[in-house]
This record gives structure tokens, C-alpha cells and sequence, in this order.
């Protein structure tokens, strides 16, 4: 039962102090902004129009994902109309593919934030690392979502696509960890959310 307060207060606050363990090794790809890096179809939280970039590639099944994204959002609220989120798929878990079929199907239907919120906020019930799972369609009900429409979306060949080169991109960027972070084509030089918070504010701030 703690542990599950604490999980909740971590996803509802965020903490700039917080430093988790990574679940892979990490290699540092060369700075960029263009493809492999992003996409046209990559999601995009925030302004298009705004001069800071962050590119996070990201597993819904990753733990430190799901710690990790209040904090971005805190960034993006700090810096409004400043920062916009590009969401890479790294399905590195066996139940994160599942998930962002869902998402990309959510995301036909304009509910691709209150989805990804609720698959982050139920996460260790359909991504419980090594014990049972639940189907994560089991979590998304409730949220306007129109599940028979969803549930054909999530298949099409197009969403295939996607994973595919996204799984293509996270090989050829050196991707080996979730989530890793690039702001306007700048990797972290070392990791931790304050590290992310300091690179946004100085990209902002750059002339």
C-alpha cells in the first residue's frame, strides 16, 4: 500500500531532485533534430510553434517514463508557448507494444493525453514487470474513448508502420534506455530531471 502512495505522489507531483535508475545502458547519439530523431508522425504535447524542442524517446511501460513525465510537463507549464514534448516509441517492454496501439488509436480520436495519463497512472497493473499482466484495455475505459472504433484502429497497417520505424529509429539514434532525452538536438550530458529542466531553460534563454 505505501508503495503505491508513493508511486501516485511521484506521477502527481514530480520532482525536479528525482534521479532514477535507467533500465538499460546508455549510448550518446550525435546530436540532431531530423529523422532518425523525429518524425512526422511522432506525437507533439505543446505549440508546434514553439523555438525549444524536446525529444523524449519514451516507453509507456518504462517505470522511469512514468516518473519522469510530470516533470516534463512542469518544464513545458515553467516555459509556456516556449517548449513543445515529441514522443519517440521505444517498446522496449513486452506489454509496451499493446499500449501504444492504443495510443495511436486514442490519438484518432483526440484522447491521446488523457490516455497516456491513464495508462502512466495504471501502469503497474498492465506493465507489472515479470508478474501477471492485465490487457492495458482494461484501464482505458471511461475516458470517452470509443473502444470497438479504437480496438479496429490499433491494428491498421499503419500503425504497424509506425512501430516499426520507430523501432528502426531507436536502433539507428543509439537509443538503449527509456526515457532519453534531446532538446533541440542536444542530449543530456548527464541524466536527471534537474539536468533536463537546466538544457530547457538554457535553450530558452538562448538567443
Amino acid at each position: 500500500m505505501a508503495t503505491a502512495i508513493v508511486a501516485a505522489g511521484i506521477f502527481a507531483g514530480g520532482t525536479l531532485l528525482w534521479r532514477p535508475a535507467r533500465e538499460k545502458s546508455v549510448a550518446t547519439p550525435a546530436a540532431s533534430t531530423g529523422a532518425p530523431f523525429i518524425r512526422a508522425h511522432a506525437p507533439v504535447l505543446g505549440p508546434n510553434t514553439a523555438p525549444v524542442t524536446i525529444i523524449e524517446f519514451f516507453d509507456p511501460a518504462c517505470e522511469a517514463c512514468r516518473a519522469f513525465y510530470p516533470v516534463v510537463k512542469r518544464i513545458m507549464t515553467s516555459f509556456p508557448s516556449k517548449v513543445r514534448l515529441v514522443l519517440r516509441y521505444a517498446a522496449f517492454h513486452p506489454t509496451s507494444a499493446e499500449a501504444i496501439r492504443i495510443l495511436e488509436a486514442a490519438r484518432r480520436q483526440g484522447k491521446f493525453e488523457a490516455v497516456l495519463e491513464r495508462l502512466l497512472e495504471t501502469q503497474g497493473q498492465w506493465a507489472p514487470h515479470g508478474r501477471p499482466a492485465d490487457s492495458a484495455w482494461t484501464v482505458v475505459e471511461g475516458l470517452g474513448l470509443d473502444l470497438a472504433q479504437a480496438k479496429q484502429d490499433a491494428v491498421k497497417p499503419e500503425v504497424t508502420a509506425l512501430l516499426a520505424q520507430d523501432a528502426e529509429d531507436v536502433k539507428a539514434a543509439g537509443v538503449r534506455a527509456t526515457p532519453t532525452f534531446f532538446v533541440n538536438g542536444k542530449p543530456l550530458q548527464r541524466f536527471g530531471a534537474q539536468e533536463l529542466h537546466d538544457l530547457v531553460k538554457s535553450e530558452v534563454k538562448a538567443p
